[in-house]
């Protein structure tokens, strides 16, 4: 048996292509089919799942191995990651090997895969014979269609094998199917109503009878992935594919779909100037902040822009009115060309180097984006939106801002005259979901020996400082750290920008506040930590050591506020050592050096470096202990080192996680706080040579 192999895609999210797949496989197999239907979402939503009520089904059978398959209504099921720590475990090979299982036992094989399409994910995309692109017939929906159309020419998928349904889901259709044919050039095999429509079991039926015409498996050829394909569960744009001999791959490119620059802003200009003679724009501006008028906001303008744009006998193509429509949306309620990367749930990063350059990061790697602001006064524009609400300012006078979204986000914001080519903008952003320390253990950035080790340092309250370079995920340890700290214990957090979101119930959060226009005000870290001695604190945690608020946290941790955490700026133990000096000479205080180490020897007991790695990863990279002073030195002894082996075929850092043989030197700690931690666990360590 050779299975055909169909690829249903959301055209943009939400428009409901995993409903169909389930529904057509369904259909399928009541007309006599043997059918898989495979879950290609790699991002940690797990759709499919959850409408089939087979999560703990799922669960069950993976520990076979990263993907999961069931049986379930009489077909089979495949899940090919619960999480997106799992996705990066999943090698093409493998999904290359179950896609010939499949075929060999199915008479159809539909897989639902979100674009842009994953590493692992290549050999359904590449062995498919069709490809069935989900969406709403309206602007949006058609643009969205055409730019996925141009990505998948990019793999070599020729148009013939491209199918598109469409999915009203409860609205009305805004475009005939025969204008879809016209614009996007695939055949429209499906057009599906609402769910309580007496039509849409039809629809479904007819859309499943089209599938089972599909021609079984016609592979594209032996194809290889350029060196910037999409890492599982990012939406970086889809690389193009070479083929074996080397050639590039023929698929038409899509066309351009903007007029001349000049032209096409000053339209915007005109369409938005219409829009905001309609429409409230202060109440627009406003809801930014104010979820309740969010939805009402954008359905109004979007039905005057589609009104305004229709009336428009320039605009040519359903594509640029939809392109338009969804600009002029962003930059009336949202954040311009960012709207998107902020929708991106992949991105860690957003870098505005003036209005023409924007990079991200995804994964540790960073990426040059094709968004790009009107001009330096729209870029000054969207600033301005994101630091009102925020009760921050940002203008000549004072030309350096930062703050946080309500998402936790950190922003700086920097402009001229200080920022030469132009104002400067940087988002790290803060996944939604919480990282726990298991989390870093399926990553590999830390081994179960290593967590247990700093869980009993926490406990035994003990003082430790996280060091580590700039991005290499010290507020994040931190916060995780943090959460070891027993639920019973008044926690004060201090941040410039409060970042930390721990989970126990008896928390303090202060956050620092820059001076007001007439240069008053301002309340800085240092304030906060004197303040905080007052406050009868258990554990005291500073976001971040800068300055001399250093000196005031070691004079904390040396008279009764152990087990406080912070983290600095520094590149290897020793020298977060002689970054502390440094920030204590900061205070302001003549202090020799010989007092100052005395104080760092006495106060911080233990120092967790962390470092991201060439490949984009994160690792816990030492843990050692501060023991005290040799003459004038503070002596260190290493428990934990990670290992560097070398670089494999993939351009991953391969290395070890090593027990350096020398007794915790606060063991005796532990004993005292009831802590139990067995140094056994740690010579295992030695002798087994755990590789990540």
């Amino acid at each position: 048996m050779s299975a055909s192999i169909v690829v249903v895609i959301n055209a943009k999210g939400g428009s409901g292509a995993t409903t169909l797949a389930l529904e057509a496989a369904r259909a399928l197999k009541r007309n006599g089919s043997a059918v898989a239907l495979v879950d290609a979402d790699l991002s940690g939503r797990r759709t499919l799942s959850v409408m089939l009520d087979s999560v703990r089904q799922f669960d069950a059978n993976r520990t076979l191995g990263v993907y999961s398959l069931i049986a379930t209504g009489g077909m089979t099921a495949v899940e090919l990651t619960d999480t997106l720590d799992n996705a990066y475990m999943l090698r093409p090979d493998d999904v290359d090997s179950l896609v010939d299982k499949l075929t060999q036992h199915h008479d159809a094989v539909i897989v639902d895969a979100p674009a842009p399409f994953a590493a692992a994910v290549r050999p359904f995309i590449t062995r498919a014979s069709r490809y069935v692109i989900v969406l709403e017939p309206n602007l949006l929906g058609t643009s969205a269609a055409r730019t996925l159309i141009g990505d998948l020419s990019k793999f070599g998928i020729p148009l013939s094998r491209i199918w598109i349904a469409t999915n009203l889901r409860g609205g009305r259709s805004e475009i005939a199917a025969r204008e879809l044919e016209k614009a996007l050039g695939g055949t429209v095999i499906a057009e599906v109503p609402s769910k309580g429509d007496r039509n849409y079991g039809r629809a479904i039926e007819a859309l499943a009878k089209r599938l089972a015409s599909a021609p079984a498996e016609a592979p594209l050829g032996t194809l290889r992935p350029s060196a910037n394909i999409a890492a599982p569960g990012t939406t970086a744009p889809v690389a193009g594919y070479v083929s074996s001999n080397g050639s590039a791959s023929k698929g038409e490119a899509p066309r351009s779909l903007r007029p001349t620059s000049d032209k096409r802003e000053r339209l915007k200009m005109e369409i938005h100037e219409q829009v905001t003679k309609r429409i409230d724009v202060v109440a627009a501006s406003r809801a930014h902040t104010d979820g309740q008028k969010i939805a009402e906001l954008r359905a109004q303008i979007s039905d005057v822009t589609t009104q305004l744009l229709n009336e428009r006998p320039d605009i040519e193509t359903v594509e640029e009115r939809a392109e338009l429509q969804q600009e002029i949306i962003d930059e009336l309620l949202g954040l311009g060309p960012l709207e998107d990367l902020m929708r991106d749930a992949a991105v860690s990063e957003i870098m505005v180097n003036g209005p023409n350059t924007i990079y991200v990061e995804r994964g540790g790697k960073l990426t040059l984006t094709d968004r790009r602001f009107n001009d330096d006064r729209h870029l000054r524009t969207i600033i301005e939106r994101i630091i009102a609400p925020l009760g921050r300012r940002i203008d000549e006078s004072s030309p350096m801002v930062d703050a946080r979204l309500t998402d936790g986000s950190r922003v700086n914001a920097i402009i001229e005259p200080l920022a030469i080519d132009g104002a400067t903008l940087t988002i790290r952003r803060f996944g939604t979901k919480r990282l726990s320390m298991d989390d870093l253990v399926r990553f590999g950035s830390i081994i179960p020996e290593a967590s247990g080790l700093l869980k009993a340092m926490v406990e035994a309250r003990l003082n430790i400082v996280v060091s580590g370079g700039t991005g290499s995920g010290k507020t994040t340890f931190l916060n995780i750290l943090s959460n070891y700290i027993p639920n019973g214990e008044r926690i004060v957090t201090i941040e410039d920008a409060a970042e930390l979101m721990l989970n126990q119930d008896h928390i303090v959060r202060l956050e620092s506040r820059p001076a007001n226009i007439e240069g008053r005000g301002a309340v800085t870290i240092r304030d906060l930590v004197k303040n905080s001695l007052r406050m009868r604190p258990d554990r005291i945690v500073i976001g971040e050591c800068r300055s001399g608020e250093a000196l005031d946290m070691l004079q904390a941790m040396n008279t009764g506020h152990d087990g406080s955490l912070t983290t600095l700026h520094a590149n290897t133990p020793r020298d977060a050592l002689a970054r502390l000096e440094t920030l204590v000479l900061m205070a302001g205080f003549d202090l020799p050096v010989r007092a100052i180490r005395e104080q760092v020897a006495s106060a911080v007991d233990a120092i967790v470096q962390i470092e991201r790695l060439r490949d984009g990863s994160r690792k816990v990279t030492s843990i050692t202990e501060v023991v005290g002073m040799e003459g004038d030195i503070v002596t260190m002894q290493e428990l934990i080192r990670y290992q560097q082996k070398g670089i494999d075929k993939d351009s991953k850092v391969i290395g070890e996680f090593q027990y350096t043989g020398v007794q915790p030197h606060y063991a005796s700690r532990f004993e005292e706080a009831g802590v139990h931690f067995d140094v056994r666990d740690l010579a295992k360590l030695q002798s087994a040579g755990t590789l990540w």
